[in-house]
């Protein structure tokens, strides 16, 4: 047998598993985090809570402040309260859990205070995005899965159209396995869930593709924007915490990017208390 022509099936073998794995984890974690949006309210802040908690935690790890419990726990107890805050639909009470929070964290860290301030506005931003999304009671659940839908849908497209396909890499000195192959799939993929929405009757045909294509596009730069962090940092993995995927940064750098995104235009359009309806009704 010709070692040469052999050598690839064990990375082939790897690969396959590692895709398995992927999608295991996905269909055991993803019904349980749609159901616990449907239901909104508690359950759902309760989610997002502890989920920042991880985001933030995790940001810490990377940037070489793990073991900082100090730290780790002003930021910690700032983002529960600003949850808790936002469940019980105070916006105020929240908005000052966030702000002490931030002055305790910049002065809880010699170094690198720059990282972990960083690192808690980012865990914020996850947490405000998720749950005002959610708190809009017409259009909240609705806009929360076309945001869902095309992080998921982006990256599985990206991740099928890069492998398939391969080609130019798309920026190699921060995330050498993205391709431009993988990052058009990807964008290509998002159409089609703008469309659904569309068909179904969630909101008018084009501004929904639009929406879309910019959710997809903004996705992708978050996951650019965590794969610059880790660089820096000389990590490959925030954590192993979900198995195929990394940790939480891995998995939510992309919806992280377009969930504070879609909150932004929606508030722009809709208020505070308008978010989904901003965004969704044009």
């Amino acid at each position: 047998m010709n070692q040469d022509n052999a050598a690839p099936a064990p990375a082939a073998e790897q690969g396959s598993r590692n895709l398995l794995m992927r999608v295991g984890t996905a269909l055991v974690l993803a019904p349980g985090s749609v159901a616990l949006a449907y239901i909104g309210g508690w359950p759902w802040a309760i989610l997002v809570t502890l989920v920042a908690i991880g985001l933030y935690v995790e940001w810490l790890t990377v940037v070489g402040a793990g073991k900082n419990w100090p730290l780790i726990g002003t930021g910690s107890l700032a983002l529960a309260g600003g949850g808790i805050g936002l469940a019980l639909a105070r916006l105020d009470a929240s908005l000052a859990a966030i702000a002490i929070g931030l002055v305790a964290v910049g002065l809880s860290t010699p170094a690198p205070r720059r990282w972990a301030v960083t690192g808690f506005c980012y865990a914020a931003a996850a947490l405000f995005a998720s749950i005002l999304l959610r708190n809009d009671p017409d259009h909240g659940f609705v806009a929360l899965m076309l945001i869902l839908l095309v992080v998921w849908v982006t990256d599985i497209g990206g991740y099928f159209a890069g492998r398939g396909i391969g080609g130019p890499k798309l920026w190699p000195r921060v995330s050498p396995k993205k391709t431009w192959a993988g990052a058009i799939g990807g964008f290509v993929a998002s159409l089609a869930i703008g469309a659904g929405f569309a068909a179904f009757g969630f909101g008018k045909f084009a501004p929904l593709l639009i929406l879309a294509a910019v959710l997809s596009t903004v996705s992708q730069l978050g996951d650019l924007f965590e794969s610059a962090v880790k660089r820096q940092f000389g990590v490959k993995d925030s954590s192993h915490i979900i198995p195929g995927h990394g940790g939480l940064l891995d998995r939510l750098d992309g919806y992280v990017a377009a969930a504070v995104f879609a909150v932004l235009f929606g508030a722009l359009r809709g208020g505070v208390d308008g978010v989904g309806h901003g965004l969704m009704v044009w």
